[in-house]
């Protein structure tokens, strides 16, 4: 062999190693996507849950309830197409029941409120977080895509693009304010 062909082979195999790295790390970020919309789903379930459960047990006023009960019953069971728009109904929603904190402490005054109230001020606290993960593990994804090598050498294989969630989850003021 000479000297060239063992240049050639070597310039060969560094690169295919550069490849694989990368389609490697192409593949982490989709499972950290995979992951983090795990995560997010569980959370925008939690608080969906805890919203249902607290307008059905009576503490609210009939017409929070009401509001309440619907937009996390449209959130529970919106399809995957709509999913963005019923979670931002949902956050308006509960921005609008608990715009005041004389409705926080009249939760918390009645029997097992305390604990509803913390539970739901753990949920709408946990949901910016989880979306912000998920956002940046898409995002991180974006970048790596976006690249030539990617592209050319096909890398991503046949996963879908990731999408970031877009949402408004700016959680209710009365509550954030009692939380900290």
């Amino acid at each position: 062999m000479t000297p060239t062909l063992i240049w050639i082979l070597v310039a060969l195999v560094a690169i295919g190693l550069y490849l694989s790295w990368t389609a490697g790390r192409l593949d982490r970020l989709h499972a950290r996507i995979d992951a983090t919309r795990a995560g997010l789903d569980a959370q925008l379930l939690r608080r969906a849950s805890v919203a249902q459960e607290l307008a059905t047990s009576g503490v609210l006023d009939p017409a929070a309830s009401i509001v309440l009960y619907e937009a996390a019953h449209a959130a529970r069971q919106a399809e995957e197409e709509q999913r963005e728009v019923a979670e931002s109904d949902l956050s308006q929603a509960l921005r609008a029941v608990f715009a005041e904190p004389p409705q926080v402490e009249a939760v918390r005054e009645a029997p097992g409120g305390e604990a509803a109230a913390h539970e739901l001020t753990e949920a709408v606290r946990r949901v910016p977080m989880a979306r912000r993960f998920h956002n940046d593990a898409v995002g991180a994804a974006r970048r790596l895509r976006q690249h030539r090598k990617v592209r050319w050498f096909r890398l991503a294989g046949h996963a879908p693009f990731p999408m970031a969630f877009e949402m408004d989850d700016e959680p209710p003021a009365a509550l954030v304010d009692r939380a900290a």
